[in-house]
């Protein structure tokens, strides 16, 4: 019988679990109801306090609810990172060009021209333009033209203003809009309102005007420099930009199926 016993405590000594520091393993938490016997009743032993109730119990079940966003995904699916990674590489891109966002960045000299350049495809000078070319007109096919030219005006900024407020998404660099910016509704960065009016009026101007072939290049190049302007101010990313041209194709191609005639364009001319 002593033999037995110093067997039992050697063993006792050396299970790994009744260490100090794993102690807390065998014991039940605290709060957790005690194992009853097989007659039903209660085993001995201190009895366990109850749980605290009050804040401490709330604060406790709050931080064993972790919210969503903290929550890592474990098995992302294909999709998601090449969506992720595609939008990391167009950030990195974008921050990268924007390199007249400040005065203190490299290009800080050429800011001044820059905005100058993005002011050419802002859409306050161009309606303005288009209505005072169309008081001064005295043709039926150039009222027509021009008045189709502020129709499409128009649509872009409302197809813009719409999207940009679906979307609410920023720009690359915190760079506040301007004052014209507000008057057009083109406050958020997706997608970029003068790239897409730009890619609309160069496109409308090539098809309905006869222009000399360096005429033609040069309107194609003055669209893809207002795009980049926007992108070295810091205003819009590149995905911003490439997506203001495709809706601004579009935006002329609905022009073209929904053309206004020379009578209806002297009967809105008439009733203004």
């Amino acid at each position: 019988m002593p033999a037995s016993q110093n067997r039992a405590r050697a063993r006792d000594r050396n299970n790994i679990l009744n260490r100090a520091e794993f102690l807390s393993l065998n014991q039940p938490p605290k709060g957790a109801p005690e194992p009853r016997s097989s007659s039903g009743r209660k085993a001995s032993g201190p009895s366990v306090q109850p749980p605290p109730s009050g804040e401490g119990a709330r604060e406790r079940r709050q931080s064993q609810q972790l919210p969503e966003e903290d929550c890592m995904q474990l098995n992302p699916s294909f999709k998601g990172i090449a969506f992720n990674s595609l939008l990391a590489i167009d950030i990195c891109m974008s921050k990268r060009l924007g390199v007249c966002a400040s005065r203190a960045a490299s290009w800080a000299s050429a800011r001044s021209m820059v905005k100058l350049i993005g002011i050419t495809g802002h859409g306050i000078p161009w309606i303005g333009g288009t209505i005072l070319c169309l008081v001064k007109s005295s043709t039926l096919a150039g009222q027509e033209v021009l008045m189709n030219l502020l129709l499409a005006l128009l649509l872009d900024i409302m197809t813009v203003a719409g999207v940009q407020k679906l979307t609410k998404r920023r720009g690359p660099f915190e760079t506040s809009p301007g004052l014209l910016d507000y008057l057009t509704m083109d406050i958020y960065a997706f997608p970029a309102g003068h790239a897409s009016r730009a890619a609309m009026v160069s496109k409308f101007f090539l098809s309905h005007l006869v222009l000399a072939v360096p005429l033609r290049i040069l309107l194609v190049l003055w669209a893809l420099c207002v795009g980049l302007s926007r992108v070295m101010i810091g205003r819009h990313h590149i995905t911003d930009v490439v997506s203001g041209f495709i809706i601004g194709y579009l935006q002329f191609r609905l022009v073209e199926l929904v053309w206004m005639s020379s009578n209806t364009c002297q009967m809105l001319i008439s009733a203004w």
